[in-house]
C-alpha cells in the first residue's frame, strides 16, 4: 500500500491481521492522537479506517469484561474506544478539521459484527453501501444506489441538482441495486457532464 500511495502529505500507517489485538489497540490510538494534534495546528486531517468492525472486535479482546454481553458476544466497553475514535471527527471554527471515511463488515454470517454495524449506522454524514452481487458481476462501482447517500446534501448541491437527484432516487426507490446502477451508467454514458445529467433528467423519465 505504502508503494501504491504516492504523496507529502499521506501516511500509512498499518496493523496486520496476524497482529495481536493489543497492537490494533495501541496502533488505533497513535493514529487519532497524531490526527488530533494536526487539527489543532489547522490542518486539515482525513483518516481511512478498514475497519470499525475489527477495530471493535479487538478491543473486546482487550477491555476488562464489564459484566454484560451484547448478541454475539460483544462487551458494551468494547464500543467506547471505536466511538471516541468515529466521534473524534469534526470541523474546528479556528481552523482544521477531522475527517473519518471507516469500513463497516456486513452480511458477514457474525452476529457481533450486525452489532457493530447497527451500533454504527446512521451515525457519520455519508453511508456508501456495497453489493457483493454487483461486484461477482464486475459491475463497478458496486454501490447500492438506493440504499446509499449524504445528509444534508442540499448544502452540496444548487437546487436545479437536488430537484434531479430526488428525481432520479424517486425513480430508483424499490428497484434491485442491479438494476439502479444499470439505469444510472446508462444515463452516465450518454452525457458528459452533470449539467448535461440534469437537463436529460428534466427532459426524461429516466427510466
Amino acid at each position: 500500500i505504502k508503494e501504491a500511495i504516492e504523496g507529502e502529505n499521506v501516511e500509512v500507517i498499518y496493523s496486520t491481521f496476524d497482529e495481536l489485538p493489543d497492537h490494533h489497540k495501541r496502533v488505533s490510538e497513535m493514529v487519532i492522537e497524531r490526527a488530533k494534534r494536526l487539527v489543532e495546528h489547522k490542518k486539515d486531517v482525513m483518516i481511512l479506517l478498514d475497519s470499525i468492525t475489527r477495530l471493535a472486535r479487538a478491543y473486546n479482546l482487550t477491555v476488562p469484561p464489564s459484566g454484560r454481553t451484547l448478541s454475539g458476544g460483544l462487551d458494551p466497553a468494547a464500543l467506547h474506544m471505536p466511538k471516541r475514535f468515529f466521534g473524534a471527527a469534526r470541523n474546528m471554527r479556528e481552523g482544521g478539521s477531522l475527517t473519518i471515511l471507516a469500513t463497516a463488515l456486513v452480511d458477514t454470517g457474525s452476529k457481533m459484527d450486525d452489532v457493530v454495524y447497527e451500533e454504527f449506522k446512521g451515525t457519520g454524514n455519508m453511508e456508501l453501501v456495497l453489493d457483493r452481487k454487483l461486484s461477482e458481476r464486475r459491475v463497478f462501482p458496486a454501490i447500492d444506489i438506493p440504499k446509499s447517500g449524504t445528509r444534508r446534501e442540499d448544502l452540496l448541491l444548487s437546487g436545479e441538482e437536488q430537484e434531479a437527484v430526488d428525481s432520479m432516487r424517486r425513480a430508483l426507490n424499490g428497484m434491485r441495486a442491479e438494476e439502479a446502477v444499470d439505469n444510472i451508467l446508462n444515463m452516465f454514458t450518454r452525457t458528459k457532464s452533470n449539467n448535461e445529467l440534469i437537463q436529460m433528467v428534466k427532459k426524461t423519465k429516466i427510466i
